[in-house]
């Protein structure tokens, strides 16, 4: 299986492949084609990348497609119903923060929770697509966390300003090409401590079903990501806090978590 990342190597941005070990630089179209190049250096013994890459957003989509109540006991742990038809909303490509880099709680939102999510990365243009076509049309799994700032969703504000502050939506760290998805365990950790743990069996709507609604909505470019909901086991973070979000086959995506802005943020 493949692992893809986008790395800063002093300064360059490009896209790394991971194979049994191996880095290499990624020659080709990541979307068609693409193809291992020079080796660049080899993971460690805990399967790191070395230390001189450091890892961003695996891309930065024109959007993010968002999956509400996706599973039954987190439904039921919000109060609301389990949908009869996927419960779609969008957040920015400026919500998106790599590996490392720091979700920025907004002063006067409230509450923040996270929401640990497998994420869906599209590979071709996709509109109207059959669900029996839709693996044709997914490069790779990774990590997205969901950051929603709760007080806000339940005063009834649309979910595209609760969910779509900046850097509100982490991912990472890479994409994990031709990884079966029907079984994943995915999981929160905070500050050491397991919150959240899932698994993509239990989804109301799975992957395959998703692509074919959403495209019947609205047109998926490469890269653009489908983020498929969270399990049970939502909870408030806190400026100090540490954010890890676990996805089986993938890795992890670990953030730091602080109060208010300092500039650019987008990875």
């Amino acid at each position: 299986m493949d692992r893809i990342y986008r790395i800063d190597d002093t300064g360059a941005v490009r896209h790394v492949i991971e194979q049994d070990g191996i880095v290499s630089l990624l020659d080709g179209d990541l979307f068609d084609g693409y193809r291992p190049g020079r080796e660049i250096g080899r993971t460690d013994a805990a399967g790191a990348l070395p230390r001189h890459l450091r890892i961003l957003a695996p891309l930065v989509p024109s959007k993010i497609v968002a999956i509400g109540r996706n599973y039954r006991e987190h439904a039921a742990e919000t109060g609301k119903p389990v949908p009869t038809e996927p419960v779609i909303f969008i957040k920015p490509s400026t919500a998106v923060i790599g590996p490392g880099q720091p979700i920025r709680m907004p002063p006067g939102a409230g509450r923040v929770d996270h929401e640990a999510e497998i994420a869906v990365v599209i590979r071709r243009r996709a509109s109207h697509v059959p669900r029996a076509r839709a693996a044709e049309f997914i490069l790779g799994i990774t990590c997205s966390n969901d950051v929603t700032a709760r007080e806000m969703q339940r005063r009834g504000v649309q979910f595209s300003h609760c969910k779509g502050y900046d850097t509100f939506a982490p991912l990472g760290p890479c994409i994990a090409v031709a990884l079966d998805a029907s079984a994943l365990q995915v999981e929160a950790w905070v500050n050491g401590t397991r919150r959240q743990a899932g698994n993509s069996r239990d989804m109301i709507f799975p992957i395959d079903e998703l692509v074919e609604y959403i495209s019947s909505v609205m047109t998926l470019l490469p890269g653009d990501v489908i983020s498929t909901g969270t399990p049970a086991g939502i909870a408030p973070l806190a400026p100090g806090d540490t954010v890890t979000i676990k996805v089986e086959g993938v890795g992890e995506l670990t953030n730091p978590v602080v109060m208010g802005y300092e500039g650019p943020v987008n990875g």
